[in-house]
């Protein structure tokens, strides 16, 4: 059975909660009691007794002449607009405090997913929700607060108006709810273009999130018109549901006013030539209704904007959900396994959903101390036998053990704490070359990171402008594609590793610096277990012997030195 999504209502504060509401209902009261005192305003300018609410006053003990009723009508409003300050400032905290909560309980529950679900989503899509996604349910639930505290201020100027003319009352709260009732077609339209909009956004992040990572390419192939145009249709179809969703919004707010007005001239009509009402008790109600239209009007754009944005919300909790319940167990106090002897798969199987394979019944031993390179085509699973070996991947069928121990999932995590990875993709934060180095080993002392810079053939960094301490730019942009990739394999040689593993890791690099790396990687022979992905080149001749991979099944083994 599916786990049951998280509920929206435990990420809020019940303090943050609570006094918002406290707000709320002191903004309605203060609110209705001052609409209220019209009618004994009206009565002390005209003289007259103001009827049964001015006797309801006089037996409060309230005071009835003008003096009096004016200051307390100024002191009021004056109240209400702290009140109303007070509200706002309360609920963008609100907000932004459940954005926050939002925001880090989806990006932990990704950080703490199993890799091979993380492998079935799509990257772009998990960054536009944490983006753009989490943003717009702010607004949502900012437009759901709106809508609580007018439906609180409503009910002020409701018991208000009952005070006045139960009667007039009565009838005006039916037209409301009718005109409400009118516009649950457009509220159900909204919901399904906040849908589209979230589909084109994740579409349009992912087409821009290629296209910069390919900026080289795209303008090596003269693609820079086909890039634009494939960015604009995704726009495009942003602004075609913004643009409908705007369209709705103003067609219902052009017909609640019209509707609201002509309900209002009806009542009037009603209380003074049907209901014999004197004008003590019209115009105060008119003032009432006069306040409580735009307030509807309000209401019904706030609860639009809500259910435009409550398929993000969904989203977000799905997501939540789904990485949550494939979290990887922990594995505290659990100690990482040594590597004295060997790393052993015995038939082992990993295959992605129904389809094939991706590594088929394979039987392989990794010697500790030895250099092992992994060969074949594309999609042969030298990857996944590399997720595998570096504990990122449990396999389906057979087992995985390092010097005779089984990999169960939390001993899998803690053996990643022996494991360095890196990767073709040159990943450097816009920081300095000693928080680069620190990324991998934190706490590690400035001689350890100079030992890791000697091992991995990094000395240049030495001679840059501050050493350690120079900003190496955006993805490392400073440094040219060489010194990016050994300054990884130095960030990964700080950890100390048991187990190194290098994907194509030398493969875009020149024969120079993929010289000086392979040079680096071979003086490792004996202390570290490498695992190398690619199958020609210096690192690759380095290797004690060459597994070569076809359809997921070891189809060579070669020894090499």
């Amino acid at each position: 059975m599916p786990p049951a999504p998280p509920s929206l209502a435990r990420m809020i504060a019940p303090r943050r909660a609570a006094w918002l509401g406290l707000l709320m209902l002191g903004g309605a009261l203060t609110e209705g009691i001052g609409l209220v005192l019209l009618v004994p305003l009206l009565a002390a300018l005209g003289g007259e007794g103001g009827g049964r609410l001015a006797a309801w006053l006089e037996t409060a003990g309230l005071p009835l002449r003008l003096e009096e009723l004016l200051a307390l009508f100024v002191a009021l409003i004056g109240l209400r607009a702290i009140i109303t300050q007070a509200r706002l400032m309360a609920t963008q905290r609100f907000e932004l405090a459940l954005v926050d909560v939002l925001r880090r309980r989806a990006w932990r529950a990704l950080l703490h997913c199993d890799w091979r679900v993380l492998l079935g989503m799509r990257r772009a899509d998990s960054a536009s929700l944490l983006i753009t996604d989490i943003e717009r349910i702010g607004f949502g639930v900012q437009q759901a607060i709106s809508a609580t505290a007018i439906v609180v201020t409503l009910s002020g100027i409701g018991l208000a108006a009952l005070a006045i003319s139960p009667v007039v009352t009565a009838g005006a709260a039916l037209a409301g709810l009718a005109v409400l009732a009118g516009y649950a077609g457009l509220r159900r339209r909204a919901q399904a273009l906040g849908a589209a909009l979230g589909s084109a956004h994740a579409d349009t992040h992912a087409s821009l999130d290629e296209g910069l990572g390919a900026l080289r390419v795209i303008k090596s192939l003269e693609g820079e018109e086909r890039a634009e145009a494939q960015a604009m249709t995704g726009f495009a179809a942003m602004r075609r549901a913004q643009i409908a969703f705007a369209r709705d919004r103003g067609l219902g707010q052009g017909a609640l006013q019209f509707g609201g007005a002509l309900a209002l001239a009806v009542l009037v009509w009603l209380a003074a030539r049907r209901w014999n009402l004197d004008a003590i008790t019209i115009l105060p109600m008119v003032a009432l209704f006069a306040r409580a239209l735009p307030l509807l009007g309000a209401l019904q754009e706030a609860w639009l904007n809500w259910r435009h944005a409550r398929p993000a919300l969904d989203a977000t909790l799905a997501l939540i959900t789904a990485a949550e319940a494939a979290r990887e167990p922990e594995a505290p106090g659990v100690a990482a396994p040594g590597l004295e002897r060997a790393i052993e798969l015995t038939y082992v199987t990993v295959r992605f959903g129904a389809g094939p394979a991706v590594l088929d019944r394979v039987t392989l031993t990794l010697p500790a101390g030895s250099i092992t390179a992994l060969a074949g085509p594309s999609g042969a699973g030298k990857s996944t036998l590399a997720d595998l070996v570096g504990g990122l991947l449990s396999p389906d069928s057979g087992t995985l053990a390092i010097d005779g121990t089984l990999l169960d999932p939390p001993l899998r995590r803690a053996w990643r704490r022996r494991v360095a990875y890196v990767q073709q993709e040159q990943v450097l934060l816009a920081a300095s070359v000693r928080e680069n180095l620190a990324w991998g080993a934190p706490g590690a002392s400035e001689a350890a990171m100079l030992d890791a810079l000697t091992g991995a053939s990094a000395q240049f960094v030495l001679e840059l402008p501050e050493a350690l301490d120079t900003r190496v730019g955006d993805g490392g942009r400073v440094l040219s594609g060489g010194e990016r990739q050994r300054l990884m394999l130095a960030r990964a040689l700080l950890r100390q590793p048991a187990l190194l593993i290098l994907d194509e890791a030398a493969s875009a690099l020149d024969s120079e610096n993929e010289a000086a790396i392979a040079a680096a990687i071979a003086a490792l022979r004996g202390s570290i277990t490498v695992l190398i992905i690619g199958h020609r080149g210096a690192l690759a001749e380095i290797a004690d012997r060459t597994v070569r991979l076809e359809n997921g099944r070891i189809v060579q083994l070669d020894s090499t030195c």
